[in-house]
């Protein structure tokens, strides 16, 4: 039956049975009407709209359950579906509905494979032109400052290697560079080893501490997902530094029954700001990309705590 038809039916119910107590019950109208009269078809009237309120309630609550879940519904945390229930039109609503969501999520994930796909291809581009171009010239800028230096009076041999120093400062600082756009580490050692270059690297330019827990024996990850354990892993940190005004930082990487969990906690003030930003929103954009589940929820005894389970396939294991 459709909406249009239930509606019609709970309203002539309503109307029906009104019209039968009026041609069986003993109650008459007069003209004028009296009080008493009055009184009775005042609350006859009130009877059916209180039952016509009810039964377009109980007839319109699965509608009312899909408005909410479309106000609330997230593309970046899949699997909400509204349980189908009642029958006709109202059920093919909400059928419709869910394989809206369905395909929506598979476009979502199909478009931010593509976006951060491009986007680790213009960072490995940049890496690359900052390693080749940049990173020569400037040591071989070095090198010449150095020559120069050994060979100049004294006066100016000083300012040479001032000089000197500021350019070996700003080549360091160009690698720090490279390797945050592109690990070659996590391309050449895996995930464990760029891990602990990520996390001494952190720890070295923030000051904070940082502690690392790695599973021994971790199953051999595809460079998708390892690149993906590695981003979050990246952020998150950098979260930790710039906004949670944290001390310490606690790093682990784990091997559950049929997936690789990646927890970051810092001992910071916590999430306060009610809405999610870009970083973690890009967390989430990268974990659906794996196939996996990210979690942020609030450490003990204070602090934040990023979770992301990257499944295993069997191959994998």
């Amino acid at each position: 039956m459709s909406l249009f038809w239930r509606i019609f039916a709970l309203n002539a119910v309503v109307l029906g049975s009104a019209t039968a107590l009026l041609l069986w019950a003993p109650v008459t109208v007069s003209v004028p009407v009296v009080l008493t009269e009055a009184v009775i078809l005042v609350g006859g009237l009130v009877v059916m709209l209180v039952a016509n309120a009810a039964l377009l309630r109980l007839g319109l609550a699965p509608l009312d359950r899909l408005t909410k879940l479309m106000g609330s519904v997230d593309l970046l945390r899949p699997g909400q579906r509204l349980p189908v229930q009642g029958g006709g039109g109202v059920a093919e609503v909400i059928r419709t509905f869910n394989a809206m969501l369905e395909r929506l999520e598979q476009e979502r994930v199909a478009g931010s494979a593509r976006v951060l796909l491009a986007q680790e291809a213009e960072r490995r581009r940049i890496a690359q032109e900052l390693h080749d171009e940049v990173g020569q010239s400037m040591t071989a800028i070095l090198l010449g400052l150095k020559r120069g230096a050994d060979s100049a009076p004294e006066p100016l041999r000083a300012e040479l290697q001032e000089m000197q120093e500021i350019t070996r400062e700003s080549l360091d600082e160009v690698r720090r560079l490279v390797r945050r756009l592109r690990p070659g580490v996590l391309d050449d050692l895996g995930l464990v080893s760029a891990l602990i270059s990520l996390t001494e690297d952190f720890a070295t330019h923030t000051g904070l501490q940082v502690t690392r827990r790695f599973d021994a024996e971790l199953p051999a990850l595809d460079p998708e997902t390892e690149l993906v354990l590695y981003r979050v892993a990246q952020e998150s940190l950098t979260n930790a530094a710039r906004h949670a005004d944290a001390h310490r930082v606690a790093v682990a990487v784990r091997h559950r029954r049929d997936s690789v969990e990646l927890t970051v906690t810092d001992d910071g003030h916590g999430i306060t700001a009610p809405r999610e930003g870009a970083g973690i929103r890009g967390m989430r954009e990268r974990a659906l990309l794996i196939g996996g589940s990210l979690e942020i929820t609030p450490a003990d005894p204070g602090g934040t705590r990023v979770t992301l389970a990257a499944p295993v396939s069997r191959k994998q294991l």
